[in-house]
């Protein structure tokens, strides 16, 4: 089944073209900018992750300040916005693939990373680390697909202040803890506080995997993963590759000291004893170690064993994971017309279909009537409405709107019961037909509201509803036709 995506559609300024990744916070598209002939990266938050009253203040105010940071080592933010409870920012595109997708191309060659690119990036990353501390920002989500590594040879932050947007607490009110544990720092983790040092832990958890592989800590739950990061002693990295030069496991094992205060107390601090070892970096890859067991797999866990390796790396980890979500995304998979359900026509596409089916409606229409003589319109004339109905809820399914139901629903309703009028000639049956109009306008009004306080599945909801509701009232325009032409046979 095809994922949820908004491509094709338009936020602020910008069209959306291809997705370029997934993540647990949020979905990244290529956007094109026509005013400016400009092609940006639009990241669009998880709307299921707006989850607090003061989060439009929090995430303006975060924003303006992450939009601030220029260097080289950073990358620019030009905008941020909400449109239909949609928030997305708008950072500059930068060719090239994160530092995650190169530590699994070494990893399929049976390889690691050579020591001197690991030192070029670690110093890169730690050139913005300072800047952006000195600005007072805190990245809080560092990990390698955080890292994006240019054509050009030069890493570069992303995501900057992304965590902080969200709230700065450990879990929203789904359950989801914030960050990923793999890279955490103890302190984040446990009380969900954080500060330059934390980002300073995160980045050695990076360097740990640049060296060895693998990041340190490993189990089948978050929790487990937490306090493995709290309690256990680091694995030493020259006692998986004793190769490994001596200074280079000194300057892992001082980033991720467990107390705060013994950690580098700044970037600058990390970056100038970095720079000392960059002239005993070896250029040559060396081969891949084979991971010590770290976590006792059991239950849904032991699917995950082939691929633990290579960590799950989402943003976001449930907590617990609930059975009734694993049936809400069997729902999503199994729901019929998914395909398109997920893919929707441009607006103008659904808006030129709309009006050509009542075009194409009215004028084979008239040509019946002149080559059979028979008029569709004098007991079938309520096709119109039904077209009508079609039409909105076309532009629903395309702009994933559940407002649009609401006239859909109205239009739908009352043509059923003028259709049926008007085909019988039994007007008088008014008399009683009328008590259903309270249900049709419930029906307008609850289900479009009920769809907005769904902000996960809302707008793919409100894009099937219309989907479903297009198809009714297309069957029931023909079906109108149809009934018309059978009765004038038999009047």
């Amino acid at each position: 089944m095809a994922r949820f995506t908004l491509e094709g559609q338009t936020l602020g300024k910008y069209r959306l073209l291809n997705a370029l990744g997934r993540g647990g916070m949020a979905q990244v598209y290529r956007g094109y900018h026509a005013g400016l002939d400009r092609y940006v990266a639009v990241k669009v938050l998880r709307p299921d992750l707006v989850d607090d009253s003061e989060f439009l203040e929090r995430f303006r105010r975060e924003a303006h300040a992450v939009s601030g940071l220029r260097h080289p080592n950073i990358v620019q933010v030009f905008d941020f916005d909400v449109q239909d409870e949609l928030y997305y920012m708008v950072m500059e595109l930068l060719e090239g693939d994160t530092l995650r997708a190169r530590l699994h191309e070494y990893r399929a060659r049976g390889e690691r990373i050579p020591l001197k690119e690991a030192v070029g990036v670690l110093i890169d990353v730690l050139a913005g680390l300072e800047y952006a501390h000195g600005e007072g920002l805190v990245h809080r989500d560092l990990k390698p697909a955080n890292i994006l590594l240019t054509r050009k040879g030069q890493a570069v932050l992303t995501d900057f202040g992304i965590a902080q947007m969200l709230g700065n607490t450990q879990l929203t009110v789904s359950g989801a803890l914030m960050g990923t544990l793999h890279y955490m720092a103890p302190e984040q983790g446990l009380k969900g506080v954080c500060d330059e040092r934390s980002d300073i832990y995160s980045l050695g958890i990076v360097l740990y995997e640049m060296l060895t592989g693998y990041p340190p800590f490993n189990a089948d739950t978050p929790l487990a993963i937490l306090m493995k990061h709290l309690n256990d002693p680091l694995p030493l990295p020259r006692k998986l590759d004793p190769e490994l030069p001596p200074a280079f496991e000194g300057l892992t094992l001082k980033a991720l000291a467990k107390a705060p205060e013994e950690r580098f107390q700044s970037a600058t601090e990390m970056s100038a004893q970095l720079k000392g070892l960059a002239t005993a970096a070896s250029a040559e890859p060396r081969p891949l170690l084979r991971p010590s067991p770290q976590g006792v797999f059991s239950g849904d866990a032991r699917l995950e064993i082939a691929d633990h390796q290579f960590i799950h790396d989402e943003t976001e980890r449930d907590l617990p994971r609930l059975a009734a979500g694993i049936g809400l995304q069997r729902w999503r998979e199994d729901l019929p017309l998914s395909r398109f359900i997920d893919t929707p026509p441009s607006t103008l596409a659904a808006a030129l279909a709309g009006a050509g089916a009542i075009l194409f409606a009215n004028l084979f229409a008239a040509m019946f009537l002149i080559v059979t003589g028979i008029s569709l319109f004098r007991r079938g004339w309520t096709f119109e409405i039904f077209l009508a109905a079609a039409f909105l809820s076309l532009l629903g399914w395309a702009l994933s709107k559940p407002w649009l139901l609401n006239p859909a629903i109205l239009l739908l309703g009352n043509a059923f019961l003028l259709a049926y009028s008007a085909l019988t000639g039994r007007w008088q049956d008014w008399g009683y037909l009328w008590t259903f109009e309270p249900l049709i306008i419930a029906a307008s009004v609850l289900l479009p509201l009920s769809l907005r306080k769904r902000s996960s599945e809302g707008a793919r909801l409100s894009r099937a509803g219309n989907l479903y509701l297009t198809l009714a009232a297309m069957l029931l325009a023909a079906g109108t036709c149809l009934l018309s032409f059978v009765a004038s046979l038999f009047r």
